[in-house]
């Protein structure tokens, strides 16, 4: 089924956007995938910077020298020296398996971002789609209401009829109208939403041209868990974070082994120079990093109690997606298979009976709302299905392009 849909009351010509259009403008110019982007930018100069070496300093003084004592010598005094500091045991491994860490967290969090953006830009897009045809399908009715009330007018005029059948035919109308009216407000903002979703410029005017997926074969309850588990990035985000923690924890304990400096100097006093070598080690008395450690631990259990809940609350989306497809499915056979026709039957034989005068109008008017009600259930089940179709495909990171 294809729709191809003109924004309500727009006389203006619409530029035709489709879903694949929409998919690749928000992946190319919505802000949350540029943040993610400079996010593993900037995790790749965390790696850079963890990677460097510590800088030598230097340092130069100069002084004066007097005597006292006989035989020395009064003049100006310099003094150079350098040192370097050192990092012994796991410290510079540590801090940059932290950092491999971060860049990692930060891919599977532009993966799971982008998974989030495309899905919310097809649930703006079918839902747009899903007001505008129901747009078409008030239209439609409001059509036959029309053509119905003038056939009521022309009885009422050549006295076949009471003038209340064509008060009661004139309340059906407005009420039509009415619905239209409600209809096309929903669509407005409907459309409002997938600009949002969208974060790219559409113009003032769009046609969606669309259609809906076509029936998909699910795999079983226990395949569809195990592929949540295993492909969406929340959760390879999710373990990443716990091994961020734990490096982090592995970073926090190796500070805690003092990191000496080599010093090596010379001091030039007017006779005689003097020369320096020697090891500066900071000594831990006050301070042994326990805060430090102790948050380190505290976020690796937060980071694994989290990965739990996302777990748990991907799974349980999945579930009330799956069972949501099916329910849509049946409901959608159970209209097709006999409800839409006997809903069109029903309306033909009150028309025929109220021409041979056997039932009143507002039988004529009761069918109409049945019909009416009918299609517009069948069509907002094919849009449920369609709703529950992209909840699956996102809990299973499927491909949205």
């Amino acid at each position: 089924m294809l729709y191809l849909l003109l924004c309500a009351g727009s006389g203006v010509h619409a530029a035709v956007l489709t879903l694949e259009q929409a998919l690749a403008l928000a992946e190319e110019n919505h802000p949350k995938l540029k943040a993610g982007s400079a996010r593993i930018d900037a995790a790749a100069a965390g790696l850079t910077t963890a990677r460097a070496y510590p800088n030598p300093e230097a340092m130069a003084q100069g002084g004066g020298q007097t005597y006292r004592v006989p035989g020395n010598v009064s003049g100006f005094v310099q003094s150079y020296s350098i040192s370097q500091p050192l990092e012994l045991g796991q410290l510079r491994p540590a801090r940059i398996g932290l950092a491999e860490r971060t860049r990692e967290v930060s891919a599977q969090e532009l993966a799971a971002t982008r998974l989030s953006v495309l899905a919310a830009v097809r649930r703006a897009f079918f839902q747009a789609l899903r007001f505008q045809g129901e747009i078409e399908i008030l239209r439609e009715n409001l059509r036959t209401v029309e053509e119905f009330r003038e056939r009521i007018k022309v009885r009422v005029d050549v006295g076949e009829a009471g003038r209340l059948e064509l008060y009661r035919a004139d309340a059906e109308l407005a009420t039509a109208r009415a619905a239209v009216l409600s209809a096309q407000l929903r669509s407005v903002t409907a459309l409002s939403q997938l600009r949002g979703a969208v974060a790219a410029p559409l113009g003032d005017s769009i046609t969606l041209a669309g259609s809906l997926d076509p029936d998909a074969q699910l795999p079983a309850m226990e395949q569809l868990r195990q592929e949540v588990l295993d492909r969406h990035p929340d959760l390879a985000r999710a373990k990443l974070e716990i091994r961020r923690s734990e490096a982090r924890l592995s970073y926090e304990t190796a500070q805690r082994r003092p990191q000496p400096s080599i010093v090596a100097g010379v001091d030039r006093p007017p006779d005689v120079p003097i020369y320096r070598a020697g090891i500066s080690i900071p000594l831990p008395f006050w301070n042994r990093r326990e805060g430090q450690i102790a948050e380190a631990v505290a976020e690796t259990r937060v980071a694994a109690a989290e990965a739990d809940a996302r777990r748990n609350e991907l799974l349980a989306a999945m579930e009330g997606a799956y069972g949501r497809y099916q329910l849509a499915t049946q409901q959608l056979m159970t209209y097709q298979e006999g409800v839409l026709r006997a809903g069109e039957e029903g309306l033909r034989a009150a028309e025929a009976a109220y021409r041979l005068g056997e039932r009143g109008i507002l039988d004529v008017l009761d069918a109409q709302r049945v019909l009416r009600t009918v299609r517009l259930e069948l069509h907002h089940a094919q849009f449920d299905r369609q709703a529950a179709l992209i909840d699956l495909d996102e809990a299973r990171a499927t491909s949205l392009r």
